[in-house]
């Protein structure tokens, strides 16, 4: 269980913990729901932006602080400090194929409880780095209606087989597929052109598997690329981004948001309300 609250969490209340393992999850919006995964070191300023541009664009947002210490800037020992303990947990089996995760489990409950609470017939989960798969995972329960995997990385792809496993169990993505099929459910699916911790194979495999239901917002970032990304550009909706409206990454995330306004049911921004 993470710590108490910095002063960067101003503004998100706490809510609850559910499912084997507990974490503190906080919560901030009024619409419809948005689970909101915090990528390594945990839920930095840059996490908390993002999910307060979420907030003012409509849907009420939780984010569960899955390892690290909420609001704490981001650093690179941190970075080292926090990913060391996820590789060695249980929780997250960092290097596993095929396989189904606990974590998986507290996602879906986290989304499902939401949806229950919150208008629209549905939530959405975006995961980020190490929790991108654990998005994809949660869209076995029914309540979640879109799935946004923003550069993910588990498990660490170290060799063929990781580089192209989903980061899910067979069971859990033949559920997942099917839902697709019957349930109209849509997976958004976002990495740098040179990301190698979330290969290309990987994002071919959900293609193969998923079709059409998998739609996918490539950024380029090869030597020279109109973004001005490094050859290490990874976190898409967080470090990356530059408030620039001609920015690649800027628009990765409003392309985000209008898949998940579409999927959800948001007419209407909170910032263009009266």
């Amino acid at each position: 269980m993470s710590g108490p609250p910095t002063s960067g969490l101003t503004g998100w209340e706490p809510t609850f913990t559910v499912g084997g393992y507990t974490h503190d999850c906080y919560e901030k919006g009024d619409g419809p729901g948005v689970v909101l995964l915090p990528e390594l070191p945990g839920i930095t300023p840059e996490v908390l932006g993002l999910g307060d541009h979420l907030v003012t664009e409509g849907f009420t947002v939780v984010i569960p602080s899955l390892f690290g210490e909420p609001g704490r800037p981001a650093s690179l020992a941190r970075t080292a400090k926090v990913g060391a303990g996820v590789c060695i947990s249980a929780e997250f089996r960092a290097f596993a194929t095929n396989a189904s995760r606990p974590v998986a489990n507290f996602v879906r409950d986290l989304a499902h409880d939401l949806a229950s609470r919150r208008p629209g017939q549905g939530v959405g989960v975006i995961g980020m780095c190490v929790t991108g798969g654990f998005a994809l995972a949660a869209a076995v329960d029914e309540s979640v209606l879109a799935s946004v995997l923003s550069q993910p990385s588990l498990p660490l792809p170290l060799t063929t087989g990781q580089r192209t496993d989903l980061g899910v169990s067979e069971k859990e993505l033949a559920c997942i597929a099917e839902r697709t099929r019957n349930d109209g459910l849509c997976v958004l699916g976002l990495r740098f052109s040179k990301d190698w911790m979330a290969p290309e194979q990987r994002f071919a495999a959900l293609s193969a598997r998923l079709g059409d239901a998998f739609k996918v917002i490539p950024l380029d970032s090869a030597r020279g690329n109109s973004g001005g990304f490094g050859r290490f550009a990874h976190a898409v909706l967080t470090h990356e981004l530059r408030e620039s409206p001609d920015h690649p990454a800027f628009r990765a995330r409003a392309d985000v948001v209008a898949f998940l306004r579409h999927r959800l049911g948001v007419t209407e921004p909170r910032a263009r309300k009266p």
